[in-house]
């Protein structure tokens, strides 16, 4: 006969489970983003542009994908942002 607490852990597991499912659905495309985004920035340093990954990078290629990396290598281009700190 199956009692109480182990119906109660059961109901538990299932809503973990199911709460872990929903946030790696909404995790996914970010993570797809970055990936894609920071295989966009590997190819320019390939070509001789060269972005240093910070966490903002990271944060705008997480969000914009390949556009958002593409974003970033202009703004690196043009001097506006995203240049490399001097050496000390």
């Amino acid at each position: 006969m199956v009692t109480t607490i182990e119906l109660a852990i059961l109901v538990l597991v299932v809503a973990f489970f199911l709460g872990a499912r929903r946030v790696v659905d909404t995790v996914k495309p970010f993570i797809v983003n970055t990936v894609v985004g920071l295989l966009v920035l590997l190819l320019a340093a390939w070509f001789g542009v060269g972005v240093a990954v910070t966490p903002l990078v990271l944060l705008v290629v997480a969000i914009g994908g390949a556009p958002g990396a593409l974003l970033v290598l202009l703004l690196h281009v043009f001097g506006v942002a995203f240049l490399a700190a001097p050496l000390a």
